[in-house]
């Protein structure tokens, strides 16, 4: 018995096939083609022979039921080859579309279409076709319907990663609510300041757009952190507003002339002594600004501190008051 479970753990697990072969459809199409072109042949025969017998002799009932049963045949045979010549054809382009896909478990559609030579539209109709007639044994579409997945490997991958984006963005969807919700009760001269600060954020980002320099660039993207995060702070703690007159009457828009003047000395073909010492003026003023802007920041979170500093505090003398601080246990 032992034997037998070492036996059976060693084997290979069997691996589902990703496509049909398609042999059988085509030796069907084949078939059908071939006989609805006989028969077909055949009853035109007839209904011409039929036809002109019924010229030569007097037109009856009989004559007429002869012919149209031998139309009805001649339809009936061409539908046959039809169907069975599209099946072979069918049979044709599956192969192809799986030569294109060669070992790789999914594809994009216009990739296939590009390399078969033939509509977009066209190969996505074929591929639907294909899957619900299960010739792509595991094969599945995209919610764009785009890219073909012929594996569930992958199409598992494929679902796990769109519920992974539909949770984010429903995240994503429920933090704006909020921050939307909070914004609406700010009141309208803080609303009116956040709304300043976001728009100088704005601009900041893209003055440092324009300047190429990694050195500026640096510091200017730092200074953009700073603004962007004092202003997030003033949306969270309302009363902190009136820490912010003169930086919004002076400061930043003295820093948006000095970041617009740089962009414009930067852009200048040559670069003379004049325009040197003003850029490098202009660059110690940012590392200025932004040390300013950082103890500004730390400013803003005074209150917090504060309220840390009291709790923690408060806390250290109940717990000595309990006897429980490390001095109170060996009281």
């Amino acid at each position: 018995m032992s034997e037998m479970r070492n036996y059976s753990q060693n084997r290979p697990v069997p691996v589902s096939p990703r496509y049909l072969k398609g042999t059988s459809v085509k030796i069907g199409g084949t078939f059908l083609a071939a006989t609805g072109a006989v028969f077909g042949l055949t009853s035109v025969i007839f209904l011409i022979i039929t036809l002109i017998g019924s010229v030569i002799t007097a037109f009856d009932v009989v004559s007429g039921l002869i012919i149209g049963i031998f139309a009805v045949a001649f339809i009936s045979f061409a539908v046959m080859t039809y169907v069975g010549v599209d099946m072979v054809r069918t049979v044709g382009r599956f192969r192809q579309y799986v030569s294109v896909l060669r070992d790789r478990e999914f594809c994009d559609i216009k990739e296939i279409a590009s390399a078969t030579g033939r509509d977009v539209r066209k190969v996505l109709k074929d591929v639907k076709k294909m899957i619900t007639k299960g010739w792509f044994c595991q094969g599945h579409l995209d919610e764009k319907e785009s890219c073909l997945m012929v594996s569930e490997h992958a199409w598992n991958q494929y679902t796990a990663l769109m519920e992974d984006m539909k949770q984010r963005k429903a995240e994503e969807q429920a933090a704006q609510k909020k921050m939307r919700e909070e914004y609406d009760r700010l009141s309208p001269e803080v609303q009116k300041i956040v709304q300043a600060g976001d728009e100088y954020v704005r601009r900041i980002k893209a003055a440092n757009d324009a300047i190429p320099g990694e050195v500026i660039s640096a510091k200017i993207s730092r200074m953009e952190l700073l603004v962007d995060r004092i202003f997030d702070r003033v949306e969270q703690n309302p009363d902190s507003v009136n820490d912010m007159r003169r930086m919004m009457d002076y400061y930043l828009p003295t820093t948006m002339k000095l970041l617009e003047a740089y962009e414009e000395l930067d852009a200048q073909p040559v670069q003379g002594e004049n325009i040197i010492s003003s850029k490098k003026e202009i660059e110690d003023t940012i590392d200025t600004l932004n040390i300013a802007f950082e103890k500004l920041l730390d400013s803003l979170f005074q209150d917090t501190a504060w309220d840390v500093s009291s709790d923690i505090s408060v806390l250290h003398t109940m717990l000595a008051q309990e006897g429980l601080t490390e001095d109170g246990l060996k009281k």
